[in-house]
């Protein structure tokens, strides 16, 4: 039985992390969770330790983002199968045991999926997989997303064009060759590049239907946000900068600034959020001035809590 390394991010939010912690246990026993706290405001890791002294607990000291987040959890995991997940997830009783079934049977797979429902109503489906990107707008489509489940995405197992951030299991090995997550995207995107990169290094991405997890979707940063509203603009020209090819990549920046900006900003001023304007050029703007490895974000981290 292959050792399986759950690695969660916590920031601020002690109980959604510990109710993910229950959920935990299951049919396979050969795990370790790593839990990553990325800064929190309070340190509850004494407490933490005392309640589950078979969970690592690993303190950042700062604010990593998911991808950065993630890597520490990376450089502290022993197990040969790494499954990340967010800590605003549930875990079903055969979920682990599932996933690392197909890894074990199937080498070829790098990373991989479950289905993915909605904690707040079990009956809707949030991720049975992705198509494939457009680099031309940057824009693809999350199977099943919102459909009530009617068992129509039952008893899928393979290829997928991405895995989904919140739940995806990821063989030692690829990571060993693709390398970690990249930490420049902070938020949002990092894992559909981490996918290509994936696939570049020579495996595969498969979701498997038949493994189960449910989401509390936006816990941590909300629906709407300065936050999101930036790093959501900055990541989608990022992502395709390293990603797409270079025709590709001038059709889709005169779609995005001649469509993608206006539309946005009418759509902010309908909505009266007139605070997000300024981030969205201001996410062009570094995307404009930075090198696409550039490290400095361009966003005050330090003012997220």
């Amino acid at each position: 039985m292959k050792k399986v390394s759950i690695i969660t991010v916590n920031f601020n939010q002690p109980r959604i992390t510990e109710e993910l912690l229950k959920s935990i246990p299951g049919t396979y026993t050969n795990i370790e969770v790593i839990v990553v706290d990325n800064g929190s405001n309070r340190d509850i890791s004494t407490e933490w330790q005392s309640n589950y002294p078979e969970v690592k607990f690993i303190s950042s000291g700062s604010n990593l983002g998911f991808a950065g987040g993630n890597n520490l959890g990376i450089k502290n995991a022993t197990g040969d199968y790494l499954f990340f997940v967010n800590n605003d997830t549930e875990f079903t009783t055969d979920l682990v045991a599932k996933l690392a079934d197909v890894f074990d049977k199937n080498p070829s797979v790098g990373i991989i999926s479950p289905k993915i429902k909605y904690y707040s109503n079990k009956t809707l489906v949030q991720y049975a997989g992705y198509t494939a990107m457009n680099y031309y707008t940057c824009r693809n489509r999350c199977i099943g997303l919102r459909e009530t489940d009617n068992g129509q995405y039952d008893n899928i197992t393979g290829p997928t064009a991405y895995c989904h951030g919140a739940a995806m299991m990821v063989r030692k090995d690829a990571i060993e060759k693709a390398g970690m997550m990249n930490e420049n995207f902070f938020l949002y995107y990092e894992e559909v590049d981490w996918c290509e990169h994936i696939k570049k290094a020579g495996y595969m991405t498969w979701v498997c239907t038949d493994a189960l997890i449910y989401h509390k979707e936006s816990v941590s940063v909300g629906k709407k946000s300065k936050l999101k509203e930036y790093f959501m603009n900055r990541n989608r020209i990022l992502f395709i900068r390293r990603n797409a090819p270079a025709f590709n990549r001038t059709v889709f920046y005169f779609y995005f600034i001649l469509l993608v900006v206006p539309r946005n900003v009418l759509a902010y001023i309908k909505d009266k959020n007139y605070n997000f304007i300024p981030f969205l050029f201001k996410a062009v703007w570094w995307n404009l001035t930075h090198n696409r490895n550039s490290k400095n974000l361009g966003y005050p981290i330090n003012t997220i809590s």
